[in-house]
């Protein structure tokens, strides 16, 4: 074989090596916080760029998805203009219209848009637009007609020097408005459905070590200059699920905080703006937990978007491997794939994530396209056991989770959902086996608690015999030798 026949042969197999190692195989972390490879939850069902949408002007700089019905809006930001599509039944996009301005109004001058970000349809129809450029968020009927314009507040709580730069928009069922603006560290800037400034909700709490305390009180105040402001971080997006919570992420924190819980890249808000996401997991939802430098890519996962399904499962994208990782109701890792890269299904810059049912679209800024995934048999057997548990289903949902385990022996949250399954099912013992196969110590203390009153109850007779027989036996010997002793003393 000659030098060339080699090298070509080399090259093939390098190539070959290539496309394995870029299809993102799907995995979880198991309890000692390893990867497990699992079969593919998602697979690729299209990738559209602007001539396969259609469209006559390619595609430049899209930052955002918001999905309303069967209707997905793109943000189309430096061409300055917001496109509707229809998610179809044979799952391809076809354009409906391109917003790139509203109707004349005499509340604006200028009724065009510049490099907007988000866009929100509230529960009535209207519509919010975050016109991010033009320092202002626009709320339109459905034909375009302006309703109302949101401009900076004008309180004295917000800093007048900082340019007012709406990049998110969404609104609650009482159609309160929350708005993330670029540089405005105090959490969403809150508006009633009137447009009244009504204060800040959601800013995450400041936390200073003693150390820090103790140094900026003694510094001069150059050296307080130098220092790091200890103020709260700002959330880089956000969404509104079906019960009126917002979850929100951020990508501010400290890395070493990560596995400790201490920072909080991804919560979910309530009505308080305080965190109230549930975290059972064998880890914080916080993406990956190897942080590798393979590639050039290094330190921690880095969300910029997350959504919500129906069956409470969140979904979050990670910037910085462009990955998706999704955690049930409890903060349990269902799966996570995806990668960076110019195959189907990798990304350059991932920049927002939406769904519509199940099926996940993920628009990549560099690349300017819309990927769409859609779920495989065994993504849909992880849901649908997820969901017949949550509605009380509890011997199907533990048929399911048998057909998981089939298909992957290795699924940790399988045997746990067996193990809650046999639980809701009074069935102790078996449940008490799946929890301690998985070391899922809490619910196995549960388990445990319920079989000991179970084994007790079921026992209680003959364990009160021996009881009684452990007290009166010793009563007895002792009256027998007491009468032997008196009818020898006479």
């Amino acid at each position: 074989m000659n030098k060339s026949k080699i090298i070509l042969l080399a090259a093939c197999l390098f190539t070959l090596c290539a496309g394995l190692f870029a299809r993102g195989d799907t995995y979880i972390y198991n309890y000692w916080d390893e990867i497990e490879k699992s079969p593919d939850t998602y697979r690729v069902s299209h990738v559209f760029y602007a001539n396969d949408l259609k469209l006559d002007t390619p595609l430049k700089n899209p930052t955002s998805l918001f999905a309303y019905g069967n209707s997905m809006y793109l943000c189309d930001t430096d061409n300055n203009r917001i496109i509707e599509f229809e998610y179809t039944e044979n799952k391809t996009l076809v354009p409906l219209r391109v917003i790139d301005h509203v109707n004349p109004s005499p509340l604006i001058e200028n009724n065009r848009f510049s490099a907007p970000q988000d866009i929100f349809i509230c529960e009535d129809g209207t519509m919010l637009i975050a016109d991010t450029d033009n320092g202002r968020v626009l709320k339109v009927d459905n034909d375009l007609n302006l309703i109302d314009v949101i401009t900076e507040p004008d309180d004295p709580t917000y800093e007048k020097d900082k340019a007012f730069l709406p990049t998110k928009v969404i609104a609650d069922p009482k159609g309160r408005i929350y708005i993330l603006s670029k540089n405005v560290n105090k959490g969403f800037i809150k508006y009633e459905y009137d447009g009244e400034f009504k204060g800040y909700y959601g800013a995450t709490k400041v936390m200073v070590n003693a150390a820090d305390r103790l140094w900026k009180k003694f510094a001069t105040e150059a050296q307080k200059a130098r220092m790091v402001l200890f103020v709260p971080t700002e959330y880089s997006n956000c969404y509104m699920d079906n019960e009126g919570f917002i979850y929100a992420v951020t990508k501010s924190f400290q890395e070493w905080d990560l596995h400790s819980g201490k920072a909080k890249p991804l919560r979910r808000l309530n009505a308080l703006g305080n965190d109230i996401l549930v975290n059972n997991g064998y880890e914080p939802p916080i993406g990956d937990l190897e942080w590798s430098n393979a590639a050039g890519i290094k330190g921690s996962s880095k969300f910029v978007d997350v959504t919500v399904l129906d069956n409470e499962v969140y979904l979050a994208l990670d910037e910085t491997r462009g990955r998706i990782f999704a955690y049930n109701n409890q903060g349990y890792l269902l799966f996570a794939f995806g990668g960076r890269g110019n195959v189907d299904g990798f990304f350059r810059k991932p920049a927002s994530l939406e769904h519509i049912g199940k099926d996940l679209f993920v628009v990549d800024s560099t690349n300017a396209a819309i990927t769409v995934f859609t779920p495989t048999d065994y993504g849909n057997l992880i849901y649908k056991a997820t969901e017949q548990f949550a509605v009380g289903a509890y011997d199907d949902s533990a048929d399911t989770w048998s057909k998981v385990l089939a298909l992957n022996g290795n699924y940790d949250l399988a045997y746990i959902g067996l193990g809650k399954s046999y639980l809701r099912q009074k069935k102790y013992k078996e449940a008490m086996d799946y929890f301690k196969l998985k070391r899922d110590s809490l619910d196995y203390s549960k388990a445990f608690k319920y079989y000991r009153k179970e084994w007790i109850e079921a026992n209680f007779g003959w364990i009160a015999a021996i009881v009684i027989a452990l007290i009166v036996i010793p009563l007895i010997v002792r009256w027998v030798k007491f009468i032997r002793w008196e009818i020898k003393s006479l």
